[in-house]
């Protein structure tokens, strides 16, 4: 089960000019920023009471973020949802009719294991599922 809103992940051209707006919007700074060389993307965390903003911006032309933005812009890039059980999460929304983008949990950013549910069986919204690493 979905326990909370994790964070919502904005796809950014210029990381640090993007930390300087969320600066400005959020009234505080970032507290994180980590690269995920897997994913070719470097993150920048800002607090939201107990959810997160996560900018993240493209480190390669050919990451998945750099295509995103290419091809739609910059913007909302993805949703993410805390559960407790991620591999049970993943089993439930299977069996629910939904297709993961990565059945097997992998390692993201800011200590959580990650996995991803195809945007088209969400409205077009890329779900993300994020569960603390042990």
């Amino acid at each position: 089960m979905m326990k909370k809103i994790e964070h919502i992940g904005i796809a950014v051209k210029d990381l640090e000019a993007a930390n300087e707006t969320y600066r400005k919007v959020m009234g505080a700074e970032h507290y994180k920023t980590e690269a995920v060389e897997s994913e070719g993307v470097i993150t920048s965390f800002f607090k939201v009471g107990e959810s997160k903003i996560e900018l993240l911006a493209g480190t390669t032309e050919d990451s998945p973020i750099s295509k995103f933005i290419s091809k739609r812009g910059e913007g909302i890039h993805h949703i993410a949802f805390g559960v407790d059980d991620i591999q049970a999460e993943i089993e439930r929304l299977q069996n629910e009719g939904f297709r993961l983008l990565n059945e097997i949990p992998k390692p993201g950013a800011d200590n959580k294991l990650v996995a991803f549910m195809h945007p088209k069986d969400a409205n077009g919204v890329l779900v993300e599922l994020c569960q603390d690493k042990e």
